[in-house]
């Protein structure tokens, strides 16, 4: 089993160009299982992992409800936000400058075959990052992601999680809000729940935050939680 992960730094991109990227990514790793059982061979798969940040865009998960986005598409327009409807779990979230955006690309049979016990380490590493920043990052029975204050009339989302997998083979992952613009998420109802706010490292901190040290903390308890041999550094797209 492959445990080493090759890191990909996408700096700012448009989403849906990662969005292809993410796929052709995928679809190699497919392709290369495929023809292991079908030849009977043994060669590795490679596992990636994107940092990313997007210009301003709201995707809607293929389970989601369109009535959770707030803004026609003439607004959309004004305002300089894309729009799309994409494969992955989930209702509609947003993405933006100020927000760290993770993709791991893994062919899971390198760690484990359990889609949520993943999701569970997804959110495990980004309870450990903001624990760093003495916040205490909690999971809200039914609603993935990471939250503060569950069980309260405070509770506000801070991370919100959508993958897709097709044979053992995840895309899509994680925003962790670190100095976004919040507002954005005022034209939507985030993941489709109703009546719950969303924040980020700077609105509970006070300040704005280094990016590359919550990156940094980042790969560090992903690399623990996830027991990764090395992250192994490529070009960007």
């Amino acid at each position: 089993m492959n445990k080493n992960i090759h890191l990909i730094e996408l700096l700012q991109k448009d989403y849906k160009e990662t969005w292809d990227y993410q796929t052709d990514l995928l679809q190699g790793i497919i392709d290369i299982k495929v023809k292991n059982r079908r030849e009977e061979l043994n060669i590795e798969t490679n596992n990636y992992f994107l940092f990313v940040e997007h210009p301003h865009v709201y995707t809607l998960g293929k389970s989601g409800d369109m009535s959770n986005l707030l803004l026609n598409e003439k607004q959309l327009e004004s305002k300089g936000i894309s729009f799309y409807k994409i494969n992955r779990g989930g209702d509609i979230t947003y993405h933006g400058p100020g927000q760290i955006v993770g993709y791991p690309i893994l062919d899971l049979e390198n760690f484990f075959t359990d889609i949520h016990k993943y999701l569970r380490f997804l959110e495990e590493v980004i309870i450990k990052v903001i624990a760093e920043y003495g916040l205490k990052g909690e999971r809200s029975d039914g609603e993935t992601g990471v939250w503060l204050d569950v069980g309260t009339p405070f509770a506000r989302k801070i991370c919100a999680m959508g993958i897709r997998t097709s044979r053992w083979v995840t895309m899509h992952g994680f925003a962790l809000n670190v100095n976004a613009d919040l507002g954005y998420f005022d034209h939507i109802i985030p993941c489709g729940i109703k009546g719950k706010a969303v924040t980020s490292l700077e609105a509970e901190l006070g300040s704005k935050l280094h990016i590359e040290e919550v990156k940094e903390k980042i790969l560090n308890h992903f690399k623990e939680i996830f027991e990764v041999n090395e992250f192994i550094k490529k070009a960007s797209l």
